[in-house]
């Protein structure tokens, strides 16, 4: 029993270079004491601050991030009332218009399935070690990445510095 229930959460829980199916996600959550289902998408837009942007490329620290999203995933079950969580999460490289996430909920009622895809998708995009590269016209940008330098000189938050960016003493 607890094998199968290892396996599930590693079906429901996941990182994957291959197209993300919505229809997947959700039919891992899907039950028959579940009255709602709630399912966000993440797409790759064209835009992102102002700049036109052609693709992303996502990366990871592959074996924490799998174990943190199966900890989210495991949480929010815990937390709201009958959930049942799935999050699928690509990587690599990904153009406009496809799937980089899709987080889904079941639960008994509406409220509580909202509730939880909503934590699902804050914590996914808060806790897990996910690297966003934007790339478009202008070039390539790393996404919410702070120089851990920068801290030591007091300006860590707001910017992001490219790999041809100072160097601070």
């Amino acid at each position: 029993m607890i094998a199968a229930m290892t396996d599930d959460l590693a079906a429901r829980a996941r990182l994957t270079h291959e197209p993300i199916s919505i229809e997947v996600v959700s039919a891992l959550v899907s039950r028959a004491s579940a009255g709602a289902i709630d399912v966000f998408v993440g797409v790759v837009r064209d835009h992102a601050e102002g700049r036109s942007v052609s693709s992303l490329e996502y990366s990871a620290y592959e074996s924490m991030a799998q174990k943190e999203i199966a900890r989210i995933v495991t949480e929010v079950e815990a937390r709201v009332p009958g959930a049942r969580c799935a999050v699928h999460h690509r990587l690599g490289l990904l153009k406009v218009g496809e799937l980089a996430v899709v987080c889904a909920a079941s639960t008994p009622h509406r409220g509580e399935a909202f509730v939880a895809c909503r934590a699902l998708i804050e914590a996914i995009k808060h806790d897990v070690p996910i690297w966003k590269r934007e790339r478009g016209p202008d070039g390539e940008a790393w996404v919410g990445w702070v120089d851990a330098r920068c801290a030591r000189v007091g300006h860590g938050e707001g910017h992001a510095h490219g790999g041809d960016g100072p160097a601070h003493e």
